[in-house]
């Protein structure tokens, strides 16, 4: 199985593209040095969204990144994928642990220390915590402060990553704070070339970050 690596994570928005393209992008985001993808899809159908899972599964094998689904543990055990990552509105994280089994990845998005604290005790792998800044997605997002992100890192021993409008430029806002790795959407899958655009930010989370 792929080794789990939060450190850069890469999701997914296939919105603005024709497949050929979107899997494109998402290759030169593996040739660029992505540690792990999430695919999400918030508006197609199971079996569009399983299909496609397929498709992009194909692809992070070949580099040896773990295939995070967004919400749906149907599709993620479906396609078979390494992991799937659940919203406060998804299935329980203990749920989904029976479900998928121990060896799987979940993930789990938590805002509050108690929210953390809860995914942590049911099973959770790592959390995703955010949004740190407005992002330009279509999802639904309430913004999470950097001293929030803080006390949730040191509040549970699992990896915790920040998500939410994050760029090369941005990250040093988050200096200091002990996360995992950062989540990025629009840096990578909107950048003109997103394997550069992953070299960079990576770059810039080592000398800023120092991860």
């Amino acid at each position: 199985m792929a080794e789990f690596n939060p450190r850069l994570y890469f999701i997914t928005d296939s919105t603005k593209y024709e497949k050929d393209e979107f899997l494109r992008r998402v290759e030169a985001a593996l040739k660029g040095g992505v540690t792990l993808v999430q695919l999400r899809e918030k508006e197609r159908s199971t079996r569009e969204y399983l299909e496609l899972a397929n498709e992009v599964h194909k692809l992070t094998l070949k580099y040896n990144v773990p295939l995070i689904i967004d919400d749906r543990l149907d599709v993620a055990m479906a396609a078979d994928t390494e992991g799937v990552h659940l919203g406060q509105s998804d299935l329980p994280v203990n749920i989904a642990r029976r479900l998928f089994g121990p060896d799987k990845i979940i993930g789990a998005t938590a805002k509050t220390v108690e929210q953390a604290l809860e995914a942590y005790e049911q099973g959770a792998d790592y959390l995703g915590v955010g949004a740190i800044y407005p992002t330009t997605t279509k999802v639904k997002t309430i913004l999470t402060s950097t001293e929030m992100l803080d006390k949730i890192c040191h509040a549970v021993p699992i990896p915790a990553n920040a998500i939410g409008g994050l760029n090369k430029d941005n990250i040093d806002v988050l200096k200091g704070i002990p996360i995992a790795g950062v989540c990025v959407v629009s840096a990578i899958m909107k950048a003109d070339d997103p394997k550069q655009a992953a070299e960079e930010l990576s770059a810039a989370m080592q000398d800023k970050l120092e991860l």
